[in-house]
């Protein structure tokens, strides 16, 4: 029998209109897909009815299907002679694990493909008026995860050194960390009221932003319980939602 392939694809970060044509046209001709949590119901409903559909979605802290055990679903799927979809939220290669899962698929010769998506990095500031770069106020913006495994014995992110290394913060997945995250911040140099916004589930129905500055958009976070999905962003460009503010406002 010959070995099948592996599509390793990004869905987009929750509203549907934002999976790609590619990604829709091979979720069509699927055998098998293996998709994440905070995948868009509408985009769930699109999956072929004959289709095998495992689930193996992620939350803060619970792993209902462990990295290990995805990674060799996915092999024994494509040594079935199938065609597998790994569905993943956003993009399969920024904070998505889709670079270990292809190289585990590249020591047994799987052979797959790269389908990028559209990230939460960039969709959901667009969504809440917010250009992570502006000719007056960003010419440079980081990505980084607020979120470290577990397994590791140190944060490997220098949260001090990255303080003022570049205009733009944008942090995924560190609602939990947010006060150590921005203590760590001011404490290497950057100006405490420098202005932040938490964005909950955004570019969905339920997106949800609050404001504050540097020193106190943790505490905000908290008292408007905010939880994931969540992204935070700091610097000067988050002054422009208020004239830029148009998601739920077009006709």
């Amino acid at each position: 029998m010959n070995k099948g392939i592996v599509y390793l694809v990004g869905a987009g970060p929750g509203d549907p209109d934002l999976l790609t044509i590619k990604a829709d046209k091979i979720i069509k001709k699927a055998d098998v897909i293996v998709y994440d949590r905070l995948l868009a119901k509408k985009i769930i409903e699109t999956f072929p009815i004959n289709a095998e559909k495992i689930y193996v979605g992620k939350e803060s802290g619970t792993h209902i299907v462990p990295q290990d055990q995805i990674s060799e679903i996915l092999i024994k799927k494509a040594n079935e002679g199938k065609t597998v979809v790994r569905l993943k939220g956003g993009d399969p290669f920024l904070f998505g694990r889709g670079g270990e899962e292809a190289i585990e698929l590249k020591k047994v010769g799987i052979k797959f493909v790269i389908v990028p998506g559209i990230t939460s990095a960039l969709a959901v500031p667009a969504y809440a008026g917010i250009p992570v770069t502006h000719r007056h106020y960003a010419s440079s913006v980081t990505f980084v995860t607020g979120h470290e495994e577990s397994d590791k014995k140190r944060d490997t992110v220098n949260w001090e050194k990255l303080a003022t290394a570049t205009d733009t913060l944008v942090i995924l997945m560190g609602v939990k960390r947010m006060k150590i995250i921005t203590d760590a911040i001011i404490k290497g140099g950057r100006d405490r009221k420098t202005p932040a916004a938490a964005i909950e589930w955004g570019t969905t129905k339920n997106q949800r932003i609050v404001e504050g500055v540097l020193e106190d958009i943790a505490d905000k976070i908290v008292l408007n319980n905010v939880k994931s999905p969540a992204l935070i962003i700091i610097g000067e460009v988050v002054k422009m939602r208020k004239m830029l503010s148009w998601f739920g406002e077009e006709n």
